[in-house]
């Protein structure tokens, strides 16, 4: 297993780390931070979550750099960001920072491209992801780390950065998940 596709894992590994901080009460305390309040446990979330999707473009950069691109790593690849990206927004649900409905969108999305790549996996062919869908991943991470971190550090001019994000986030993964259909729908139509 080359490097790309071991610090793809290591973003995989970090996701059950990121759940159990978020679902545990733990009592950490709390930051007044502008107009809001940070419980610590959020930020520590947050943490990691930025981490792990930094992990993103480390393996995505050092795979193309030194032409270690892989049909393992553009498998493994976008399973690892629509498993952070699902379990983020699920449980920023939980926790009332982002509308259910909007997290259904985006999570229906992701099944939808999923089957579409399963199907070409059996056709023998491996659909990468697009400059769109990259755009919507970047959009969708950026949306989910402002959204923990309680609009830091826009929380001290009330301006709803995170929520912004979101919709923006929202608007992209509806046109990725167009544009990848409509460039790959002869997969469908063609298989067997």
């Amino acid at each position: 297993m080359n490097i790309p596709n071991r610090i793809t894992l290591s973003r995989i590994f970090l996701i059950p780390i990121f759940i159990v901080i978020m679902s545990i009460p733990f009592n950490w305390g709390e930051w007044d931070i502008g107009n809001t309040t940070l419980p610590i446990t959020h930020f520590v979330a947050a943490l990691i979550f930025i981490i792990a999707s930094a992990t993103d473009w480390i393996d995505g950069h050092y795979a193309r750099k030194h032409n270690l691109v892989t049909n393992l790593g553009k498998f493994l690849d976008p399973l690892a960001d629509k498993l952070l990206v699902s379990s983020a927004l699920i449980l920023l649900v939980e926790i009332e920072l982002a509308p259910a409905w909007i997290v259904i969108v985006i999570i229906s999305r992701e099944f939808a491209v999923t089957g579409l790549r399963l199907v070409a996996a059996g056709e023998g062919i491996v659909l990468a992801a697009g400059k769109m869908g990259k755009l919507k991943t970047a959009t969708q991470m950026i949306a989910i780390a402002s959204l923990l971190l309680h609009n830091f550090p826009f929380s001290f001019i009330s301006f709803p950065f995170g929520t912004i994000m979101l919709y923006l986030a929202l608007f992209f993964t509806v046109l990725s998940g167009y544009d990848y259909f409509a460039k790959n729908w002869h997969v469908m139509r063609d298989s067997k």
